[in-house]
């Protein structure tokens, strides 16, 4: 549906890993100083952020989503992987993730090896381009399992990780990350170094404006965040009728949108959110 890493936000427990400390990074590099850079998305840290959100035009709601980070990450991403002394050749490693068949290739020095992943859900996709890996990091823990290596995706902080949920690999559940299990994202964290190049493929889905009479998994997945949130009451069905429009209306109306029942990427995106916040979901 949209592209969107976890929504960084003050949750009970505090949200805490390796993008919260990305995060923190970003801020202090940028004149805003949380009280301690420790990877825990803090009141402190949530400070800084609503300043940085206010000073640059943005919903100062402390809230870290794509725009925000669009905003952090704006010429950083090319000027750290310029620094890197990081030059391609024949034999490095490279990775490949086929968003569909949730494989991860390895190719490094004519040696090819795969690893089973778990992608992105149908609304929060594991973003589809060519990457660099910008970070690297030992023992995350929690949702991001042993390692973790963040892409140089803009938008987002998208990351190639283990895992504490084995049962997720192989399928469509994370919220755009790769996941491996564990014993295998730290054989492919020893090969690969900051610099190796990701090229992420597979089915991209466009973000539809949905309205009367339309179908598909896109407007399923509408539907369900819509029931969870208590706007809908019935079984989705994929079919976006009366019922649905009603219900995008009544959403649309309490998150203060123009309620025209039409889900179009402002609504998608509040949708998002709201249900992420509701579910209390802060899974990469």
């Amino acid at each position: 549906m949209l592209y969107a890493s976890r929504f960084i936000r003050i949750t009970s427990p505090l949200m805490q890993g390796p993008d919260v400390l990305d995060l923190q990074e970003k801020l202090a590099l940028l004149g805003y100083k949380p009280e301690a850079v420790n990877g825990i998305y803090d009141e402190s840290t949530a400070q800084n952020v609503r300043r940085f959100q206010e000073f640059r035009g943005l919903k100062a709601d402390g809230l870290v989503g794509p725009a925000t980070w669009k905003e952090l990450n704006k010429k950083r991403v090319a000027r750290s992987i310029k620094n890197k002394s990081f030059f391609y050749r024949e034999g490095n490693p490279r990775i490949h993730v086929h968003v569909d068949t949730r494989i991860l290739t390895l190719t490094s020095s004519g040696t090819i090896t795969t690893y089973p992943v778990a992608v992105g859900k149908p609304s929060t996709p594991t973003p589809v381009g060519e990457w660099t890996i910008v970070a690297k990091a030992v023992d995350p823990g929690g949702p991001f399992g042993v390692r973790w290596m963040r892409l140089s995706v803009p938008f987002g902080s998208y990351g190639i990780h283990g895992t504490n949920n084995p049962s997720s690999i192989g399928k469509a559940v994370s919220h755009g990350c790769v996941r491996l299990y564990n014993e295998d994202v730290i054989a492919l964290y020893d090969r690969v170094w900051v610099g190796t190049p990701v090229s992420i493929t597979g089915t991209v889905r466009k973000i539809r404006s949905l309205k009367l009479g339309y179908r598909g998994e896109d407007v399923r997945n509408v539907q369900s965040m819509l029931s969870g949130l208590g706007y809908y009451s019935y079984t989705p069905d994929g079919y976006y009728g009366k019922k649905t429009r009603q219900a995008v209306i009544a959403f649309q109306k309490d998150a203060g949108l123009a309620a025209d029942g039409i889900a179009g990427k402002k609504t998608l995106q509040a949708l998002q959110i709201a249900y992420d916040l509701a579910m209390d979901d802060t899974n990469p």
